[in-house]
């Protein structure tokens, strides 16, 4: 019941992170909706949008952070409760520990992307300023990768956790 339990709650977050990814791929097209070429002159103009590329910046932010916390909570929880047989522990348990660890970088590096370029649309409103970065794309493709290291931390953890259950259950008192 518990591994059920456990793929379920992956499967949630994955669902949140693959949004996250998209909302924030998406709102980078959307900004560069915001400014076409000129045929003619050869530069930029500007062309109103609804701008919701503000919204689905803010969006995937927001969900990438909600991700990251509940599988934090969710596996992390393991870890601290378990930190003694982690020193020990065969090499899933190290995997699952490498897993949360990456997890954390990737949420530390697609974090600030995915703020930075949504911080990028909201000052290029005004001034319609032509921005050549790509901090909404590539802070989803980070929204993909956390879904990624999700994946393994709950297959390591129900391995890892599942097997340790089962041993002790087993073992003679």
């Amino acid at each position: 019941m518990a591994r059920i339990g456990a793929f379920l709650v992956c499967l949630v977050l994955v669902g949140i992170d693959a949004v996250a990814g998209i909302f924030g791929i998406q709102a980078e097209q959307d900004r560069n909706k915001m400014i076409v070429p000129n045929g003619k002159t050869g530069s930029f103009q500007c062309r109103e949008t609804k701008g919701d590329g503000f919204r689905l910046g803010v969006a995937a932010t927001a969900l990438l952070a909600v991700a990251h916390l509940a599988a934090n909570l969710h596996g992390g929880f393991m870890c601290i409760c378990c930190m003694e047989q982690l020193e020990r522990s065969p090499s899933n348990r190290q995997l699952w520990f490498a897993c949360l660890v990456f997890s954390w970088i990737v949420a530390a590096i697609g974090f600030p992307m995915l703020i930075t370029g949504t911080l990028e649309i909201s000052k290029s409103r005004g001034s319609c300023t032509a921005l050549h970065s790509h901090f909404l794309s590539t802070g989803g493709i980070f929204c993909f990768v956390h879904a990624l290291f999700c994946i393994l931390l709950f297959v390591c953890a129900s391995i890892s956790f599942g097997n340790r259950m089962v041993n002790e259950h087993e073992s003679p008192s």
